[in-house]
């Protein structure tokens, strides 16, 4: 583990849905990632994509993933995108990492927003 990264828990949701334990709406899938709709989706289109590893954040995965993993992850983000048509019209990626950020499920993932106009990135809450 590396300073900062907590543990990968190898029963958290995903993991349980790369074995196969758990089914899932698939939209894409190859050798290092896969991607599917969300349970509980927060806009028109809300796919996730996430990798094979067990990485439990952009760090964790930027620190431990091999090239062609990395190259192969981002290539299945783009792909996901094509498939769910919504390159010309614009969608918006999200990945949350840690408690600040509400990151609910400990593996990396990557969430694919379209099909609509979004709103605001971020709600800005204003110190006082």
């Amino acid at each position: 583990m590396s300073a900062g990264i907590p543990a990968y828990d190898k029963n958290n949701i995903f993991a349980r849905i790369l074995r196969g334990e758990i089914p899932c709406k698939k939209v894409y899938e190859d050798e290092h990632a896969l991607a599917f709709y969300d349970i509980n989706p927060q806009a028109k289109i809300h796919v996730l994509v996430i990798p094979k590893g067990a990485y439990v954040s952009m760090a964790d995965f930027a620190a431990k993933a091999g090239d062609q993993e990395i190259a192969g992850f981002v290539r299945a983000v783009g792909k996901t995108a094509e498939k769910l048509g919504v390159v010309e019209s614009g969608y918006r990626l999200l990945a949350n990492h840690g408690p600040n950020s509400h990151q609910e499920v400990p593996h990396l993932h990557v969430h694919i927003f379209g099909g609509q106009k979004l709103g605001r990135m971020i709600a800005v809450e204003r110190q006082a």
